[in-house]
C-alpha cells in the first residue's frame, strides 16, 4: 500500500527526531609532537561506515595539541586512527590496529595511549590531577604509598595513600586530585622504609609523571605502553658545513626531522692516515681535534631514530687543517708545604664533559645500563676539568686530586685504576690543547697543585704493555667470537680509535691466538674445562687473566690470590682477576716503575695518591719506590721538588687503632722508615720484615709527639724517622658517621704516625663511605657540615669527594661495576651541576656564575665548605699546627698552634666545635673569634667559649707580634654564625 504525504512527513520527522536523540559527539585532541607531524587527520568509522582516507582534518586548539569533535553513533565506543595525509599513520599498534574512543566526552591521544575522559588540555581548571607513576623493581616493593602535600596544601597523614591503580610489571600507578594546586611535594614509601628524595621530598607537577631511581620526568610517555614498530627513518640531514682551525675542524649541520623524534647523528670522516673513522653525537655539531696538520678531511652525516632506522648519508663537507699547534710546555710544581691546601677530588672521567669526540662507553656500555642513560663511562675529561678549574677553586681549594692518567684496559676501565700503556696517558681523556701537560700547567696558572692518583701495585688485566701482556687468552670459536675480536695487522688499541672491521674502540684481537702461541707458558692452554660463562658458553683454561695457571712470568708477576687480606700473601697475592699484581721485589719491575713515575714528575705534577699501598711491602717502599721518587723530584725541581707530597691508600678498613692487631696492615705502620736491617734480596726482606713486625706487636710500634703540643709550644718535629709516605686517615675515614666519634678515634691512633698533622681527611671517597658504608654518605646536610667544621680546623689536609658539597648522590651504591648504571650510584656525572660559566675571584670567593653552575654555588653546604676555606687559608694554626685537649672541656674542643721564627709566624688557635669549651692554662692576650668576630682579653689563662647548632664553630685566634689575629673572616651562614 502506498504512503500517503502526511504519513510520508510525519514518518521523515520521526526518523530526524529519533537520530537526533541517539545521536551524540565526543571531542578528541591530538599531541603532534609524537609523530611530529605538521598536520592531522582522525580516520574513524563513528558515523557507522569509515571517513575517506585519510579522514577529516583537524584544528590547532593549543601549542602542541589539534582537535576534531565527531558525531557518533549509539555504540559505546568507536575505532580511530590518525594520519598526516602523507600515508604516516598513528594506529597504537593494538591488535585490531586502531584507538577505541568512547562514543562521548572529551579525549586525548597522546604519545600512543588514549586517555579517555581527560578533559581538554588546552584548558586550566579547578580539577587539576596528577598521574604518578612509580618504579618498584630497583627498591623490590611490592606495594607502594604516595604520601603527598599539593602546593599550598597539608600532607596525607602517613603512610599516604596505596599506589592501587592498574599499571603493569615493574610500575604503580596513582591518580591525585589537586584541585586548583599546580603541583605537589611527594614521598613513597612501602609502609615503612621511604624514598624522600634523599631528604628533600619530590616535586611533581600536573599531567603524567614517571618517577624511577630518584628521576622524576614530567610529560612523561605511559611506560605502560607499548608502542608501535618504528619502521620510518630520519630525514637526510642537510647544510653540513666543515671549518679548520689549526689541527681540529668544526662540523655543523641543521636537524633531522622524525615521525618519533631523532636520537642523534653518526658521523663517517674519511682522509689522514688513520683511515675512515665513525663519531656518534647527540647535537647538530661537532669539534673534531687532534688531527694530523695539513691533511684534507671529509664528512657525511646520518640521522638515526631511537628504533635504529638510519637516514641516508648527506652530502659531504671538508676542509684542511692547518700547522700542528707546538706541544705544551714541561710544567713544573707549585712546591709549598701541602698541609696549607685543601683538597678536591675528582674522577675526572665522571666530572665534566669538555669534548664529546672522546666518549667511550667500552664493551659493557648496554649491559650497565649507560647506554640507555646516554651517559658512557668517559664522559668528563681534561678539557671538562679545566673549564671548571674556577669552579674547584670559587669552593676554596687549592689542590686536586685525579684519578690515575695511564691508558687503561679492561671492560669497564674509566675509573683509572687499570693501566695499560703506563708511558701513555689515556686518549680517553685528552683533547687537542687540553691534554694532561696542558691540565697541569693550567691548575698552575690559578695557583691550583695537582696531584695524580698513581698504581705500582698492579697493572690490567692484560699485563702492562711494554712489560709484559699476556696473549694466551681463550680460543675464538664460535662462542667466543663476540668476545675476542679478529685481529687486524696493524692497528694499536688506544682506548679511543675506533678499529674498522669490528667497529670497536675497545679491540681486543691483539690478546688472543686461535692457534697456542709461541713461548706459551700456560698450562692446559684451550682445554675445555666444567665451567660456562654468565651467557652459557664453554669456559676454555687460560679464558680469564689467573696467576696461577702459569699465564704470567713469576719473575714480573706474582703467582697467587690473596686468601687472607690481614695476611702475608695480601702483600704479594692478586686482589682481583682484573688487576695483575706487579712482582714489585723483582729489579726489572721496579726499574720499570720508577721510570714510568719519573716522568710524570717531569711534568710538573704536585704529588702523588698511592693506590693500594698496603699491598706493597714496606721495606720495598722505603727501600726502592719512596726514595726514588723524592730523589727525581727534587733532583729535577730542586726546593719545589722537595715540596713534592706523597700518601698512601692503606685499606685498614676497621674502627680501632690497629688494623685487626696486625701493624703490617695498617696505615700508620707506613709512615715510619724500617728500623731493621734485612736480606738484600727483597723478596726475603719483605718476609723477614713482615715477620719481624708482626712478632713486634702494636705494642712495640714506634710514637712519635710530632703532632702534639708542648704545653702551648710547638716544636719541631722529628721526621728523620719518616718513610716519605704519608697516608689516608682511616680510622678517622670509617668513623665519620658521627664527627665526635671520628675526633676521638682520630686522636687516639696519632701517637703512631710519623707525623698525623700530614694525613689525609675524608668522610667518604670512589670507593667506601664511613664504617665501609657501600653507599656515599647520607648523614645529613647538618651532618656533613658539622664533618666539614671538624675537617677544616683539626689535623690533618681536609679533602672532599667530587659533589659532596651539595650531597651528590647521597646514600647511593658508590660503586657497583657494569651491573648497573653509572647515573645510579655514587660515580654519576656531575657535568649537569656545573653546566654554566663560571669564575673565581679568590680561593673561595666567586667572581662571576651563571646557568646550572651558578646554582650549585648558592647551596648552603657549598657555602660552607667556601668560608671554611677562607678561614683555614687565614690561619696556619689550622693547616700545619700541633695540637692538644690538655685544659680543655667540651666535646671536640682542641688548641693548635705553629710557629716559624724564621719566617716571623706564630699562631695560636682555640677551635671547638658543634658545643662550648672552657679552655684553661692558655696563654694571656687578646683573642678574635674568625667565626663571630668577638674579642676576648685573657688575663687570667682561661677562656671560655659559648657556642651551639650542629656544625657551628668558635675559632678564637691569639693576637701574637707579627701574626694578627684576622677577626672575622668571611659571611654567616646557617651553621657558622653567632
Amino acid at each position: 500500500m502506498a504512503m500517503t504525504g502526511w504519513k510520508r512527513g510525519a514518518w521523515m520527522a520521526l526518523l530526524l527526531w529519533a537520530q537526533a536523540a541517539f545521536a551524540g559527539t565526543a571531542t578528541v585532541y591530538y599531541y603532534t609532537p609524537y609523530k611530529a607531524w605538521s598536520a592531522a587527520y582522525l580516520h574513524n568509522d563513528a558515523a557507522g561506515t569509515w571517513t575517506t582516507v585519510p579522514g577529516a582534518p583537524m584544528s590547532a586548539a593549543c601549542t602542541d595539541w589539534v582537535m576534531r569533535v565527531v558525531t557518533t553513533g549509539t555504540a559505546t565506543t568507536f575505532q580511530a586512527v590518525f594520519t598526516d595525509g602523507q600515508n604516516h599513520w598513528d594506529n597504537a599498534g593494538t591488535s585490531s590496529g586502531n584507538y577505541s574512543v568512547p562514543t562521548s566526552g572529551t579525549h586525548q591521544v597522546k604519545n600512543g595511549q588514549l586517555l579517555a575522559n581527560a578533559g581538554s588540555p588546552c584548558t586550566t581548571t579547578g580539577n587539576n590531577s596528577a598521574e604518578v607513576f612509580y618504579y618498584t623493581r630497583t627498591r623490590g616493593w611490592s606495594a607502594v604509598n604516595l604520601h603527598y602535600a599539593p602546593t599550598g596544601g597539608t600532607w596525607t597523614t602517613p603512610p599516604g595513600i596505596a599506589m592501587n591503580e592498574t599499571a603493569c610489571t615493574d610500575w604503580v600507578k596513582k591518580t591525585v586530585s589537586l584541585g586548583t594546586a599546580t603541583g605537589m611535594k611527594a614521598d613513597f614509601n612501602n609502609g615503612s622504609v621511604w624514598d624522600n628524595n634523599n631528604g628533600a621530598d619530590y616535586t611533581l607537577g600536573t599531567g603524567r609523571i614517571t618517577v624511577k631511581d630518584g628521576v622524576v620526568t614530567a610529560n612523561a610517555a605511559s611506560p605502560c605502553v607499548v608502542l608501535p614498530p618504528d619502521t620510518t627513518p630520519p630525514s637526510v640531514p642537510s647544510g653540513v658545513t666543515a671549518t679548520a682551525s689549526g689541527t681540529s675542524i668544526n662540523i655543523a649541520w641543521s636537524a633531522s626531522t622524525d615521525d618519533r623524534g631523532v636520537t642523534g647523528y653518526t658521523l663517517t670522516r674519511t682522509g689522514g692516515t688513520q683511515g675512515t673513522k665513525s663519531f656518534t653525537v647527540t647535537g647538530t655539531a661537532l669539534a673534531d681535534s687532534g688531527l694530523e696538520a695539513l691533511t684534507t678531511y671529509g664528512y657525511t652525516v646520518k640521522a638515526f631514530d631511537a628504533a635504529g632506522n638510519t637516514s641516508t648519508a648527506s652530502s659531504a663537507a671538508s676542509a684542511k687543517t692547518g700547522s700542528a699547534p707546538p706541544p705544551p710546555a714541561p710544567g713544573e710544581p707549585l712546591g709549598g708545604d701541602i698541609r696549607e691546601d685543601s683538597i678536591y677530588f675528582v674522577m675526572t672521567a665522571r666530572f665534566y664533559d669538555g669534548d664529546a669526540n672522546n666518549n667511550r662507553g667500552g664493551s659493557m656500555h648496554v649491559k650497565s645500563g649507560n647506554a640507555a642513560n646516554n651517559d658512557p663511562m668517559f664522559r668528563g675529561d681534561f678539557k671538562g676539568l679545566i673549564q671548571k678549574l674556577d669552579y674547584i677553586k670559587a669552593l676554596g681549594f687549592s689542590a686536586i686530586w685525579i684519578t690515575p692518567v695511564v691508558l687503561n684496559r679492561s671492560d669497564y676501565d674509566y675509573h683509572g685504576y687499570h693501566g695499560w700503556d703506563f708511558y701513555r696517558v689515556d686518549p680517553r681523556l685528552e683533547s687537542s690543547g687540553a691534554t694532561y701537560q696542558d691540565l697541569i700547567n693550567s691548575a698552575h696558572q690559578k695557583g691550583l697543585k695537582i696531584i695524580q692518583d698513581v698504581v705500582y701495585n698492579h697493572s690490567s688485566r692484560w699485563g702492562a704493555k711494554g712489560l709484559f701482556s699476556a696473549k694466551v687468552f681463550g680460543v675464538r670459536d664460535s662462542q667466543w667470537n663476540w668476545y675476542y675480536d679478529a685481529p687486524v695487522s696493524g692497528f694499536e688499541y688506544d682506548g679511543l680509535t675506533v678499529e674498522p672491521t669490528s667497529g670497536k674502540s675497545y679491540y681486543n684481537g691483539d690478546l688472543w691466538s686461535t692457534a697456542e702461541p709461541a713461548g706459551n707458558t700456560c698450562r692446559n692452554w684451550g682445554v675445555p674445562t666444567s665451567s660456562t660463562s654468565q651467557e652459557g658458553y664453554r669456559i676454555y683454561n687460560c679464558q680469564w687473566p689467573n696467576p696461577t695457571s702459569g699465564m704470567f712470568p713469576s719473575n714480573l708477576f706474582h703467582q697467587c690470590w690473596i686468601g687472607n687480606w690481614e695476611g702475608e700473601d695480601s702483600r704479594s697475592c692478586w686482589i682481583h682477576e682484573d688487576l695483575a699484581d706487579f712482582n714489585t721485589e723483582n729489579a726489572t719491575v721496579q726499574a720499570f716503575l720508577v721510570d714510568v713515575h719519573n716522568r710524570f714528575i717531569d711534568r710538573g705534577v704536585d704529588g702523588f695518591r698511592v693506590d693500594t699501598a698496603v699491598h706493597i711491602p714496606r721495606v720495598t717502599w722505603n727501600r726502592r719506590f719512596l726514595p726514588a721518587a723524592h730523589a727525581h723530584a727534587e733532583a729535577k725541581f730542586g726546593a719545589k721538588g722537595r715540596d713534592f707530597f706523597m700518601f698512601g691508600e692503606v685499606g685498614s678498613f676497621v674502627n680501632d687503632k690497629w688494623n685487626r692487631g696486625s701493624p703490617n696492615h695498617s696505615a700508620q705502620f707506613f709512615t715510619w722508615k724500617e728500623r731493621k736491617t734485612y736480606s738484600s734480596d727483597d723478596v726475603a726482606a719483605a718476609l723477614e720484615q713482615y715477620n719481624y713486625e708482626q712478632t713486634q706487636g702494636t705494642a712495640n710500634q714506634p710514637t712519635s709527639t710530632n703532632a702534639f703540643l708542648q704545653g702551648n709550644s710547638w716544636h719541631a718535629p722529628d721526621a728523620s724517622q719518616f718513610s716519605g709516605m704519608s697516608v689516608i686517615d682511616m680510622r678517622m675515614h670509617m668513623n665519620f658517621g658521627e664527627a665526635s666519634n671520628a675526633f676521638w678515634n682520630g686522636k687516639d691512633s696519632d701517637d703512631s704516625y710519623n707525623d698525623a698533622t700530614y694525613n689525609v681527611v675524608y668522610v667518604d671517597s670512589h670507593d667506601y663511605g664511613p664504617n665501609k658504608s657501600s653507599t656515599r654518605y647520607a648523614g645529613g646536610t647538618d651532618a656533613w657540615a658539622e664533618n666539614m667544621s671538624l675537617m677544616w680546623t683539626f689535623r690533618g689536609i681536609p679533602t672532599l669527594y667530587y659533589g659532596s658539597e651539595i650531597e651528590f648522590q647521597a646514600g647511593k651504591p658508590i660503586d657497583c661495576g657494569p651491573t648497573c648504571a653509572l647515573a645510579t650510584t655514587g660515580r654519576a656525572y656531575y657535568g649537569a651541576n656545573l653546566d654554566g660559566s663560571v669564575t673565581a675571584g679568590d680561593f673561595g670567593v666567586v667572581g662571576s656564575a651563571s646557568g646550572a653552575v651558578a646554582t650549585t654555588l648558592g647551596k648552603p653546604l657549598v657555602k660552607h665548605v667556601q668560608r671554611l676555606n677562607q678561614i683555614r687559608r687565614r690561619i696556619p694554626a689550622l693547616q700545619k699546627g700541633q695540637y692538644s685537649t690538655e685544659g680543655i672541656t667540651g666535646s671536640m674542643a682542641f688548641k693548635r698552634r705553629f710557629t716559624d721564627s724564621a719566617k716571623g709566624v706564630d699562631s695560636f688557635a682555640l677551635v671547638t666545635v658543634s658545643g662550648s669549651a672552657t679552655f684553661s692554662g692558655i696563654p694571656n692576650g687578646t683573642y678574635k673569634d674568625a667565626i663571630t668576630g668577638d674579642v676576648r682579653t685573657v688575663s687570667n689563662g682561661t677562656l671560655a667559649a659559648t657556642v651551639s647548632g650542629k656544625g657551628n664553630l668558635r675559632v678564637y685566634v691569639l693576637d701574637l707580634p707579627g701574626s694578627p689575629a684576622p677577626g672575622k673572616v668571611g659571611v654567616d651562614g646557617p651553621w657558622l654564625k653567632p
